[in-house]
Order: structure tokens, then sequence, then C-alpha cells
């Protein structure tokens, strides 16, 4: 049903698509002479997003694409599969929908096609086409190798119920005095592999005060000091945040750290209640999320130039619009001028009776700071698994 709604809101949009693609694209890299395959796998959830404008696109241009094959990856096991893939010379990956994990670990083992570099008349503009905050985290993010998609400010908020929590904390030191005093009733996902996770860990030095928010090994020393504390009252740390939405909805939990998208989407699904809130504690910046198509190095320049249509299309209003979707990575569109008014009926149903209406208040009255650089994430990743994570696995 939902997708039935978005391909309303998209139709002719791609046909668009289709004679810029036989026009502009042709002058760079050459299109196919016949169509092309594409097998894209989402390491992010995003196709909840895209997927339809996906199948769209596909659709409106039979000349460019045959079929389009989805598939869906844990984050922390692509960037060695793909790897593997590409050193033997048998890459079966068009595109991939990707996070901070494996957008940062592909940078840093040199996975992806550099397209801003190598095909910028095949892309629009990026200056031009996304606004302020998305243009940030393109710029210092996804580099020259991520095209991104989506956009949230994000978080780290906490989520809770109200009727099993009576005193909201309202500083870190509050959070940690709860958690001591509640044991096992507070936890989050490990960073690697959770939106809410990778933003709390690099929310927590700007709450904190810490020495350079923006050094992992050398800035975070109260941060480390504190998440380590943290630990001694939480059991263990999820792989993912949807079994800490799952547990906080079930009741084995009655705080967990969340994000816009991640309070508003399990609502909507009832996985968490209704009557769930949220709080942000004292300092908090944004550490905003956004998820990129990324183009595996070893993928044949036909389907490239193929993916590259494809990729130019998303950053149009109609597709974009789309990704208000139910919430998940609320707002959602990463370009200029898409609002609300301009998502499917659906959309604007969900967003009317599970959003929050100080959320537009908050967005614009926390400061934002922009993530970790690829490889300083994955050097905060590696040192959470080690000297936080460890030790905190899933109950046997």
């Amino acid at each position: 049903m939902t997708e039935i709604t978005r391909r309303g809101v998209l139709h002719g949009a791609a046909s668009l698509a289709a004679l810029q693609a036989t026009g502009a694209f042709a002058q760079g890299l050459p299109l196919p002479s016949s169509p092309v395959a594409l097998n894209i796998i989402d390491v992010a959830g995003n196709l909840q997003l895209t997927q339809a404008s996906i199948e769209r696109f596909a659709r409106e241009n039979p000349k460019l694409i045959s079929r389009v094959n989805f598939s869906r990856a844990p984050s922390p096991e692509l960037p060695a599969k793909l790897k593997a893939q590409q050193q033997a010379n048998r890459v079966d990956l068009d595109l991939v929908l990707t996070g901070p994990g494996a957008m940062s670990d592909g940078i840093q083992q040199g996975l992806w096609i550099d397209v801003w570099k190598s095909y910028p008349s095949q892309l629009p503009k990026a200056e031009e086409v996304y606004h302020e905050q998305a243009l940030m985290m393109q710029r210092n993010f996804g580099q020259n190798e991520g095209v991104a998609v989506v956009y949230s400010p994000s978080g780290p908020l906490f989520e809770y119920i109200p009727a099993r929590l009576k005193t909201v904390p309202k500083t870190a030191a509050d959070l940690l005095a709860y958690v001591k005093a509640n044991p096992k009733r507070f936890t989050y996902a490990r960073p690697l592999n959770s939106g809410p996770g990778w933003t709390f860990l690099q929310g927590m030095p700007y709450i904190l005060g810490d020495k350079d928010p923006s050094d992992p090994m050398n800035g975070w020393d109260k941060t480390w000091a504190y998440l380590k504390e943290l630990g001694t009252g939480i059991d263990y740390y999820p792989g993912g945040t949807a079994a800490t939405m799952k547990e906080l909805g079930e009741g084995t939990r009655d705080v967990i750290v969340s994000t816009l998208g991640w309070d508003i989407n399990p609502r909507v699904l009832g996985i968490v209640p209704k009557e769930a809130e949220v709080f942000a504690l004292e300092n908090t910046h944004w550490i905003p999320d956004t998820q990129f198509m990324c183009i595996p190095k070893g993928v044949p320049e036909a389907k490239v130039a193929v993916i590259l249509a494809l990729m130019s299309f998303m950053l149009k209003p109609e597709p974009q619009a789309a990704t208000y979707d139910k919430g998940y990575f609320y707002p959602g569109p990463a370009v200029k001028g898409v609002t609300l008014a301009m998502a499917p009926q659906e959309s604007r149903d969900v967003i009317k009776e599970f959003g929050r209406a100080h959320y537009d208040e908050l967005i614009g009255k926390l400061p934002t700071r922009p993530p970790l650089t690829p490889e300083r994430l994955v050097a905060a990743f590696r040192r959470w698994d080690q000297e936080i994570g460890v030790g905190h696995g899933a109950p046997q």
C-alpha cells in the first residue's frame, strides 16, 4: 500500500530522468546498448525510503534496466565481502545503500568509485541540489565516493516509557545515576551497526564537554571514562537498533538511546507504545545521519552509466519527498526545497499522528556538528568494540 502511494507521487518523474539519461548522460560515460540487470544491496535500511523510487525508475527506463535485484545484509559484513569480490575480480554488487559504518570502512579500504571526481558531468552539482546540512555531510563524510540520498539531524535522543521512568534525566550525570541505580533497564546498540548508537557515541563528547570532540583517540578522555562507568549498569549491547526498540516495547528496558526517526517509526509500526516519550540531555548537539549510494570498484562501465542516471534521479524532488516515508529517517530529504507538503498523503498522515510538535523547534535550536571523519569514525568504532563492548555480548 505504501509503495503504491509513493509510485503515484512519482508518476512521470522517472520518464524525465530517462530523457536526461539518454541526453546529458550520454555525453559522458556511454550508456549500454542493451539493458542491464542491477544488483543493489542495502546495509542501512535505506530501501524502506528508496525502493519504490528505484523500481519506478527501472520501469520507466526499460532500455537501460532489465531488472533490479534487491538484497540486504548487516553493515559490518559488507566491506569484507566486497573486498573479497574485488580481489577475485568478481564483483556482483552494483550499488550499495549504506550508512556511516560501511561507508567509512569502504573509504578506508578504497572500495568505492570516486563518482563525484570521475563523473562530475553525470551528477548534479552538489552545492545546487543539497540543503546546507546535507551538503556538509556530503563534503565532510561522503567525500568523493558516496552520493548522499537521505538526511536526518538524527540524535542523540533518549526514548522512555513514562509509566516506568518517573524522573527524567536532564544531564549526563543524571543518566549515569539512573543507570547505576536501575541496572539492566537501559541499553544502546553497538555503534558500528546502529544509527542511534553512533550518534550517542559521537554526541557524548559535546554533552560532557570533552577536550576535542573531533578526536576520539586523544580528545575523548571524559567520554571513554563515562561510557565505561555507564557500562557497569548495562548487561549487554544489542547488535542493532531494532532489538533495543523491541525490548523497550516488551518492557525489558525502560530507557534506550534513540533518534528522530527511530522514535517515530517504531511507534507507527506498533513495536514501541505510542505513549513513549523522548528527552535530550543538556549540551546536546545534533550528530546528523546520512545514507549514501556507493558504486563498488569493479562494476562494469555500462552499469556505472546507468547507476549514475539512477543516482541523479534519486536527487529529484519527487523521490526525495517519498523519503518522509513513515518517519523512519525523519525528516528524510537531502535536497533543497522538499517539504512535508510534497510528501505522499500517507506520510503526511503518519507525521501528523506520530510526529512531535517540538521536533521542528529542537532541530532549529540545537547546534549541529559534523560526524567524525571516516578514518576517525572507524577508530572510534574499533575502540568502543575493544574497550566498551567487550564482554557485553548478547545473552545466550
